[in-house]
């Protein structure tokens, strides 16, 4: 019920905006559309993985690698894969609400999402490059050990 009040606030406010402005919002139409057709491909493509990884293996592996019954190697398998990859936001919850309905825990995934938006192996030559090697170490370490942070609050609260 939520969504659609929410999609109708939007409606409303584009059609204010369209009688305020055509032509800008015309333009921001334009741009949305081009914004949302480069990000389609990574949703996409993301989520075929997912499903077919899901598809792949069954919920008793998740449980097993990533489940709550893992505890902290789960948790530091789930920071590693996080710090590694390379998701935008957008993809990565619904990326890891689809990984707890197979069967991860809720740590686990805390820390998977924590490291995924907090470090970035990937981005290090580019960080380094404009931050220094020094600074960027030193920030996705404590970012990293900020996960297992993240992943303790959440198995003291769930």
């Amino acid at each position: 019920m939520n969504s659609y009040i929410m999609y109708g606030i939007a409606v409303l406010l584009l059609i204010i905006s369209y009688y305020k402005d055509k032509k800008k919002t015309k333009m921001a139409l334009k741009k949305a559309y081009k914004s949302f057709s480069n990000i389609l491909p990574q949703i996409l493509g993301v989520m075929m993985f997912v499903g077919i990884l899901l598809s792949i293996v069954n919920t008793e592996m998740i449980s097993k690698i990533i489940g709550s019954e893992s505890g902290w190697l789960g948790v530091l398998l789930s920071a590693i894969i996080g710090a590694i990859t390379l998701i935008p936001g957008f993809v990565a919850f619904p990326t890891a609400a689809m990984l707890l309905e197979g069967g991860a825990g809720y740590m686990q995934i805390g820390a998977f999402i924590s490291a995924l938006m907090m470090v970035g192996v990937v981005t290090i030559p580019v960080e380094t490059k404009y931050f220094g090697k020094k600074l960027t170490i030193i920030r996705n370490v404590i970012c990293f050990l900020f996960s297992f942070i993240v992943a303790f609050i959440i198995g003291k609260v769930v």
